[in-house]
């Protein structure tokens, strides 16, 4: 029994001494993190900044504003059909209650009418899910072929005119102020419109 206390007083005081070494070596690391990745002054010299307006360009880019319209066209369309055959249920059900408190309808006849009315309202919801999600789907996917199209563009304007750097500014952005001599806008819309075949083509495939 003394033996197995022993070695587990033994085990304890390795197990203790281990976690002070690694500690000892964690912060050790810690400190020479510090040290190695302290910030140095670097020469801005001959950096080049500029900046465009991402809601011009949603305003100015021609194929932009194409595929918003069609986007928006089809949006409309939907909410449309989707009108269309809720007023057509609601006319059913009215003209049905209206024969039913007229008594000319039987037992066998509301049965049927109300089933029916069920099937045009399951039909709507039906619809509204698989439309509305295709919809959906289609505006997410172009979108993301649109912004990458932009993004990738960006990049060949900015190799073009020797641009270190090229942000994007908009609402609720994270540049409090950028002085407008390094707007770009302008420039990069111009850019974008000159090579909208380029883009076009990645939306037929």
């Amino acid at each position: 029994m003394k033996s197995k206390l022993i070695l587990f007083a033994v085990a304890s005081s390795l197990v203790v001494a281990c976690g002070n070494n690694e500690k000892n070596k964690s912060e050790e690391s810690v400190a020479n993190l510090k040290t190695e990745t302290e910030v140095k002054d670097r020469d801005m010299k001959g950096l080049k900044i500029a900046f465009y307006h991402s809601d011009s360009v949603a305003k100015y880019f021609k194929f932009f504003k194409e595929q918003d319209a069609l986007m928006k066209k089809k949006q409309l369309s939907f909410q449309k059909e989707v009108e269309r055959r809720t007023n057509e249920l609601q006319e059913f059900i009215m003209r049905n209650e209206k024969r039913a408190q007229s008594g000319q309808l039987s037992e066998n006849e509301m049965i049927q009418i109300q089933q029916r009315a069920q099937q045009m309202e399951q039909g709507i919801m039906m619809y509204q899910q698989s439309e509305g999600s295709k919809i959906e789907q289609d505006v997410m996917k172009k979108t993301e072929i649109l912004m990458n199209k932009i993004q990738a563009f960006g990049k060949k304007f900015s190799e073009m005119n020797q641009i270190d750097i090229l942000l994007m500014n908009g609402k609720g952005g994270q540049f409090n102020y950028i002085s407008d001599e390094m707007d770009v806008t302008s420039e990069f819309v111009n850019y974008l419109n000159q090579n909208q075949s380029e883009i076009e083509a990645e939306f037929k495939k």
